[in-house]
């Protein structure tokens, strides 16, 4: 059994299936918020303890989401400091609301492929039944934070780590250089591990507020 075939074998487990479906039914129907949260909660907690018994299947993927999602938050930073460049001369305070989310196309890396998986991902990435998630991947923009502050890698911060792999392998990751956002997703969403390190795909909203004092 190859790797994709042994994480599908955990992936399309029946209990796991059936959770899915009613997941999926709920959302059809636009079901009760708490009932679903409860039910992509219960649903990551059983693909994160099973898959987290062969993390090594997954490394690579974990190493190609970290980069492809450091690349798109460096993106999301850039263009929420041009446009705070561009609206700070107006001589206001200037506030900008920046974040960064998965697209909404169902990963096409992700190693199980099924006619409902657009369905699940689209209730997965609801807001108000995966809360943390209401701001996206990663969410800033402070201007006096440089990027690296922005990911949790600057050294000289109270709350620094060059590898954020809290919950995984610590010998199997200590090399990773984990960013603060992946830790966040792992740790704090409805997400699945498995739900996310397929995706390479993102898209940013940004907005700027301008503060006029009278």
């Amino acid at each position: 059994m190859d790797k994709s075939e042994k994480i599908q074998e955990i992936l399309q487990d029946y209990s796991l299936q059936q959770i899915e479906k009613e997941i999926i039914r709920f959302h059809e129907s636009s079901f009760d918020a708490e009932n679903i949260s409860y039910l992509l909660e219960m649903r990551k907690n059983i693909i994160d303890h099973n898959i987290l018994q062969h993390q090594e299947l997954i490394l690579p993927d974990i190493v190609a989401f970290n980069e492809a999602l450091r690349d798109a938050l460096r993106t999301t930073y850039e263009k929420a400091r041009l446009v705070f460049e561009a609206n700070k001369a107006l001589g206001e305070d200037v506030e900008i609301d920046a974040r960064c989310f998965f697209a909404h196309e169902y990963p096409t890396l992700h190693p199980v492929q099924h006619v409902d998986c657009e369905e699940l991902w689209s209730a997965l990435c609801e807001p108000c039944w995966n809360h943390q998630y209401k701001w996206g991947v990663g969410y800033c923009f402070n201007p006096n934070e440089s990027f690296n502050d922005f990911v949790g890698m600057n050294s000289t911060l109270k709350v620094y780590n060059d590898n954020w792999n809290y919950g995984l392998d610590e010998k199997l990751t200590k090399d990773l250089h984990l960013i603060r956002q992946f830790s966040d997703l792992f740790l704090r969403t409805n997400f699945a591990i498995t739900d996310f390190i397929y995706c390479r795909d993102f898209y940013h909203k940004i907005k700027a507020q301008i503060i006029i004092n009278d």
